[in-house]
């Protein structure tokens, strides 16, 4: 008998024996009056065998189909060998028109002894956060890429701030991609509106963090990969970024673009926006009703935004380190910018920034030497190298190539390595020292005397 049904022994026992009445008993195993009756009269003509479920034993009424089992499981060993259980019920469903759930493929599965392809994973335990109890605490950040415009304009990509204690949405702005400029952008935007924030939370976009596993000599020392352009723009105005591990972690962003994805559409439709610049000038009015109606009160009014320093323009750019050219100048890709003529920088060590605006300018040791215009009212900031180069020696690599290519160098390889083995080691000869080379010269009037025999 089951768990269910070991109880009932006892209390129908009594019940016969007229120690408890048949309602007492009912009441007891949260059964009806009849069926108690019904099992007293069982027990009477079985025995204690008469409590055990009549349909225990007997097939199901709900069993596939001999001829459909048989089938399934040929072609799940043979056909689809190697599906998963829910590839593979689609296929039955579709191509066989085999009623068949999910289940009853992997049950028909584990009957032939077929390991599931995928293994299972527990449900991973997630806490809910706590909201920051200040506005400008911190602030959450991410993209959407999604038909904003639906079919009257460019594919778009929308970029948003929300402060995680408020719920109130900062900055919005849209952009081709998901690039540098747009969030650099955005920043301005929280920057000028609110200030600077004390932490920003996103995900582990490239432009935020380094996701590459190259490491410089100076990094393994330093214990740590140098920052992302975006990464050295927070680390100059003293704003920290957290990682999110997954996008449950952001949930507060994440659901804003469920939210936007229905109502900003909706009002883009309602005005007739085709282009990008007409929605980029529509956010201002849509974000003012949005916070107006779901924005809500911090735990605590103390706002702990920061002012932006003098320079922040300066501050948002991306930076390479260059040496000035013999002729006073320095080179950005296809830009060129001349240096002050007072005197000759040649040879120097200079830092160049890219401008969010489009300005390059050029510091030495933190003091401003010239600047250039923007090229364009379309100019977009975008990363030219990583920032781990700038702190490379800019000789090292081509003085290497060039020993290389020099077959009288002393660095060049002795032989030709074949195409398809692995890439020559730079071996360096052994040198001898002239007859005349001074440390040739004898230093005791002995060892010349020994010299000229």
């Amino acid at each position: 008998m089951s768990r269910k049904e070991v109880p009932r022994a006892g209390l129908v026992k009594a019940a016969l024996a007229g120690t408890i009445t048949n309602q007492e008993g009912a009441r007891a195993l949260g059964l009806s009056v009849r069926q108690f009756q019904r099992l007293k009269s069982r027990v009477r003509e079985e025995g204690m065998t008469g409590l055990c479920h009549r349909g225990r034993g007997r097939p199901s009424r709900r069993r596939l189909p001999p001829a459909v089992r048989e089938q399934a499981a040929t072609l799940l060993a043979t056909t689809y060998a190697g599906f998963n259980d829910c590839h593979a019920t689609e296929q039955l469903q579709e191509r066989h028109h085999l009623a068949l759930s999910r289940p009853s493929v992997r049950r028909l599965r584990r009957a032939l002894g077929h390991p599931a392809k995928h293994r299972r994973r527990p449900p991973k335990a997630r806490t809910r956060r706590t909201p920051e109890a200040r506005m400008g605490a911190l602030v959450q950040l991410d993209g959407s890429p999604f038909d904003w415009l639906e079919g009257r304009g460019p594919a778009m990509t929308l970029l948003g701030a929300i402060d995680d204690a408020t719920g109130t949405v900062l900055a919005l702005h849209f952009r081709p991609t998901e690039d540098l400029h747009g969030y650099t952008t955005l920043l301005q935007q929280l920057g000028l509106q609110d200030g600077l924030p004390l932490a920003l939370y996103g995900d582990r976009l490239s432009v935020f963090v380094r996701n590459d596993s190259h490491w410089t000599l100076e990094e393994q020392l330093q214990g740590t990969q140098h920052p992302t352009h975006f990464g050295r723009m927070l680390q100059e105005l003293g704003i920290g970024y957290i990682a999110a591990g997954s996008p449950q972690a952001k949930g507060r962003i994440e659901r804003l673009w469920g939210t936007l994805q229905d109502r900003l559409v909706s009002e883009l439709r309602l005005r007739g926006i085709a282009t990008l610049e007409a929605a980029n000038a529509f956010l201002p009015e849509f974000l003012a009703d949005f916070n107006r109606r779901f924005a809500h009160a911090p735990a605590d009014a103390t706002a702990l935004w920061r002012p932006l320093p003098r320079d922040f323009a300066r501050v948002l750019s991306c930076r390479y380190a260059r040496t000035v050219a013999r002729d006073n100048t320095v080179q950005l890709g296809a830009r060129w910018l001349g240096l002050p003529r007072r005197r000759s920088y040649a040879g120097c060590r200079v830092e160049l920034r890219e401008c969010l605006d489009g300005r390059l300018l050029v510091f030495q040791h933190g003091v401003l030497l010239a600047a250039q215009p923007a090229p364009g009212p379309d100019f977009v900031l975008t990363p030219r190298q990583a920032p781990s180069r700038d702190r490379r020696s800019p000789r090292t690599h081509s003085a290497v190539a060039q020993l290389a290519q020099d077959p009288r160098s002393p660095a060049a390889p002795i032989a030709q390595a074949p195409r398809t083995a692995a890439p020559a080691l730079l071996v360096r000869r052994p040198s001898r020292p002239a007859l005349t080379h001074p440390w040739r010269r004898a230093v005791t009037r002995r060892g010349r005397e020994l010299q000229t025999l």
